[in-house]
């Protein structure tokens, strides 16, 4: 049976030191605390404690690694933890890096969660509203940072402004969906990718049948859990199948699932679109990976399961896909990364996915945050703080929730 070999005296070396689970446990924890700035800052961290200070593998088995977690749909950061998890302790130590680097956001965002549903009117109203706020400025920046590097071309770039008019005229989970697969046809027909030069094998082994395995498990959930949604109308089966899918389709970064949550929670009442956006605000003030936001909502739910249960479903439908797709890819990454054919569909799908946060930026987070010219300069202070000015996500966070408060006091 063929497996994806170890590749390296270097990464041979490390095994022979591996920590136990629950050092990798610890590691990541540290790192889950201490890691504010997004993905590109995650995978910076990591890569300083993983290639350069416990060389548990080389430099470039780690840019391939990237490139694999990249290409796939989730949370780049996480699935790259994940993977080097799985490095050291198979599945139990794949399990213990997304533990530690996901669980401190998490708690941090259910408990405020609790606090909001609990405390609503002792929050000064102008707080809530700079929450919400920010926001705008979170999201500019990442449409801006993104269209750059993912609309270099007039086909790209008219495969993001027709994807984020789409997505507004049809608002809807599907609708987003159908522009995904739409952008991925016509990046076949449009582009001509280079092929992949060779590069160094990754450093984890998997076997070809079990990537199978996970890789229809994947497809199995997707396809079937709006199946089971309608034939039991039981509501965590649609938590599940909403949190799953939105895993499952985010293309290009965590703040491509806003608009997917979005139209997943708040039409069918979920939860409700101030708490959303509140919500969305606080999660830039947390290390960590922003897909943690999921158990803001499952907390925040107007139907049962909420709480401290709907927020931990939530949290493991919204990553159970990256799970999946990083073992199920990895068997199969050699020929993938050699596909010029599945180069050039994820060269539209990625413009498209611009275009889906373009339209996000506009409905809900603009129209829900800015009413009046001062809501739009603290969105613009906001939106320069963090370009330019670049300072931390959490501070600029706190920032706008006590310039909401006191604009609001005027």
């Amino acid at each position: 049976m063929t497996t994806i070999r170890q590749a390296t005296p270097l990464a041979a070396e490390s095994r022979d030191q591996k920590e136990s689970v629950w050092g990798v446990f610890l590691v990541f924890l540290r790192l889950g605390l201490t890691s504010f700035g997004g993905p590109i800052a995650h995978l910076s961290y990591f890569r300083d404690e993983f290639v350069n200070r416990r060389r548990w593998l080389s430099e470039r088995s780690y840019a391939d690694l990237v490139a694999l977690c990249q290409f796939l749909p989730g949370p780049a950061s996480s699935q790259v933890g994940m993977a080097l998890g799985l490095s050291r302790h198979g599945y139990s130590g794949a399990f213990a890096a997304w533990a530690g680097f996901t669980l401190p956001s998490a708690i941090a965002l259910i408990l405020f969660a609790l606090g909001l549903s609990s405390h609503a009117t002792t929050i000064p109203v102008g707080a809530l509203h700079g929450l919400k706020v920010v926001a705008v400025a979170v999201v500019a920046q990442a449409v801006w940072g993104m269209a750059k590097n993912l609309c270099t071309d007039t086909a790209r770039v008219t495969i993001m402004a027709v994807a984020a008019c789409i997505a507004l005229l049809v608002p809807s989970a599907f609708g987003q969906v159908g522009v995904i697969a739409a952008a991925g046809v016509a990046g076949l027909l449009l582009f001509k990718p280079e092929p992949a030069k060779d590069h160094e094998p990754l450093p984890v082994t998997v076997r070809h049948r079990a990537g199978v395995l996970w890789l229809t498990l994947f497809f199995g959930l997707l396809v079937g859990l709006p199946m089971l949604t309608a034939l039991l109308p039981y509501q965590v089966i649609a938590d599940v199948s909403a949190f799953f899918r939105s895993g499952a389709l985010v293309f290009g970064g965590g703040h491509v699932v806003l608009p997917l949550l979005q139209a997943a929670v708040v039409p069918p009442g979920w939860v409700s679109n101030d708490a959303f956006l509140a919500g969305y605000g606080v999660a830039q003030a947390v290390p960590g990976p922003l897909f943690t936001f999921a158990a803001f909502l499952g907390a925040s739910m107007n139907v049962a399961p909420s709480g401290w249960i709907g927020g931990m479903v939530c949290l493991l439908a919204i990553f159970a896909p990256s799970f999946l797709l990083v073992t199920g890819a990895l068997p199969f990454w050699e020929r993938l990364r050699r596909n010029v054919r599945t180069q050039a569909a994820l060269m539209g799908v990625n413009a498209a996915v611009v275009g889906l946060l373009l339209a996000a930026l506009y409905h809900p987070v603009w129209t829900s945050a800015i009413h009046a010219p001062r809501d739009f300069c603290i969105a613009v202070i906001a939106f320069v703080a963090l370009m330019f000015w670049k300072l931390p996500p959490w501070l600029v966070v706190v920032g706008c929730g006590v310039a909401g408060w006191l604009v609001s006091l005027v």
